[in-house]
């Protein structure tokens, strides 16, 4: 079925707005290594201040999702872009360490608000909602993916002031696109539905739409997606120092002669390009596909991946590849089933703030797996790491099932409470 006029119209503006926050994010970590010599200081001190800008990124999801609620997703999405890419951009004159953590604090609120506006723009306003659930999962990864490689090349070239000016034009080009972008935001809802405005975002309608939403089958999207969270976080995190530390890439040659790259960064970045191929066929199976059920079976198949890592990584580079293959396209995949799911189990009116526990789940609660994985991985064997993450996956597993023996217990967006108009 081909994609109405305004799904096209809010497929191109979220997905534009989505590359560019994760080419932001992944740019960050490029950098760091520039800021240590720059300014002289530790790693330590450098860890905290970039902390000081993803610490926010999931944070402020809820507050964001609040705001989502009352105000107007289109106007939203357009300021994240402009502050994020005016708080980039002033990374380019900080003149000490501390600047610069000041500047990322800024960009991880700002970037706070895409997840929770983003996602709810595309639950109320788009009819094909997992074709374009597809595609935003896409350009995320497009921007995972492209912002430290395109971050590295202009560090090859230029200084890393201009550097930073020319990643955040980008951001400049798109503010301006958002703001003359046209669609109807509400364009998937009832008319009943998108007819009323009126809300409250009062500190007790907050608490009571928190507690309806944690005493429905909310509660286990919830839990499905921060267990997606820690699997996410703590296979992508360590994945490229793994890559690095098996002997079997240690016996192959770079293709490119660099002291700064090894063949298991490439192994890496083709993760994350399988990952595009998983996002899309995940959108599209989710108009075909019980959510719940699409759940169980990629958490089960994520589950197998890491239990087999350590028997693979013995059978050579061609294992190795075609794994990490298979492994980038079921953890991508899972994304839209996670994605719709909220916009299955949730009302519309509150959207937003749904959106937003959903990603502090996501990248809130996920990153302990940072830290566990790296205990783990320090004071265990590589298979004790996976056989943790496909605990993990286990885990979601069974959680999903729950999910499907509720199946109709759910709140629809057709059912759901009136939602804010955005008419732009």
């Amino acid at each position: 079925m081909a994609l109405s006029d305004n799904d096209r119209s809010i497929a191109a503006f979220t997905v534009v707005a989505h590359a560019l926050v994760h080419w932001f994010e992944l740019a960050v970590p490029i950098l760091l290594v520039v800021w240590l010599a720059e300014f002289e200081v530790s790693m330590t001190l450098v860890g905290v201040v970039v902390a000081l800008g993803y610490a926010p990124f999931g944070l402020g999801a809820v507050p964001a999702g609040l705001l989502v609620d009352r105000y107007r997703t289109k106007r939203l999405v357009v300021f994240c872009l402009a502050a994020m890419s005016l708080a980039f951009a002033s990374l380019a004159v900080a003149p000490s360490i501390y600047t610069i953590a000041a500047s990322l604090l800024i960009w991880g609120v700002a970037a706070s608000i895409y997840h929770p506006a983003g996602l709810a723009l595309i639950s109320t306003g788009v009819e094909d909602r997992g074709t374009v659930f597809a595609w935003h999962g896409i350009a995320g990864n497009a921007g995972i993916a492209l912002g430290p490689f395109v971050t590295a090349t202009l560090l090859l070239f230029f200084e890393w002031r201009l550097v930073i000016v020319l990643l955040a034009l980008p951001g400049v080009v798109a503010t301006v696109y958002g703001l003359r972008a046209r669609f109807d935001p509400t364009a998937a809802l009832e008319d009943t539905v998108a007819a009323d405005a009126a809300r409250t975002n009062s500190p007790t309608a907050v608490v009571a739409n928190s507690r309806s939403l944690f005493a429905s089958s909310f509660l286990l999207v919830f839990l499905v997606v921060t267990l997606v969270g820690l699997f996410y976080r703590g296979t992508l995190t360590y994945l490229p120092e793994i890559l690095h530390g098996l002997s079997t890439m240690a016996d192959v040659s770079s293709p490119i002669d660099l002291e700064e790259l090894s063949l298991g960064d490439y192994v890496y970045v083709w993760v994350l390009v399988a990952g595009m191929a998983g996002q899309y066929a995940g959108g599209k199976l989710t108009d075909h596909v019980p959510v719940p059920r699409g759940l169980v079976v990629i958490f089960v198949v994520l589950a197998a991946l890491a239990l087999v890592f350590v028997p693979v990584a013995g059978l050579g580079i061609v294992a190795i590849v075609l794994f990490c293959g298979v492994l980038g396209f079921a953890l991508f995949a899972i994304e839209p089933f996670y994605q719709e799911a909220v916009a299955v189990y949730t009302p519309a009116d509150t959207r937003g703030l749904s959106y937003g526990y959903t990603y502090l789940g996501m990248f809130g609660l996920g990153a302990a797996s940072i830290s566990a994985g790296g205990v783990l991985l320090e004071a265990f064997t590589l298979g004790v790491f996976f056989a943790s993450l496909s605990a993990v996956a286990v885990v979601g597993a069974a959680v999903a099932s729950l999910l499907v023996l509720n199946v109709g217990s759910h709140s629809s967006v057709s059912s759901s409470s009136p939602v804010s108009s955005d008419d732009d």
